[in-house]
């Protein structure tokens, strides 16, 4: 799951980049975590347990402020797919 929000992430700063607009509300609705196409329990490599992976940036350039104005329930947000 939290590969996948590194990946969303990077996405975001992509489309940034490209001079799109990311609302906040969007990034609201992405979901890191899959429950679809995966294998939970499956065959997972581990010869790549001992590459150290490149450091974490969590900055985004998405304000966020709108989301934390209005009850995330009565928007939508606080509720599961």
């Amino acid at each position: 799951m939290f590969h996948n929000a590194l990946d969303i992430a990077e996405i975001v700063r992509q489309l940034l980049e490209e001079g799109w607009t990311v609302e906040p509300e969007d990034l609201a609705r992405i979901s890191p975590y899959l429950t679809e196409h995966i294998k939970r329990f499956g065959e997972y490599s581990t010869h790549e347990l001992g590459i150290q992976p490149e450091a974490y940036g969590p900055k985004l350039d998405v304000d966020f402020t709108p989301l934390r104005e209005q009850d995330p329930t009565a928007a939508g947000f606080g509720q599961a797919a």
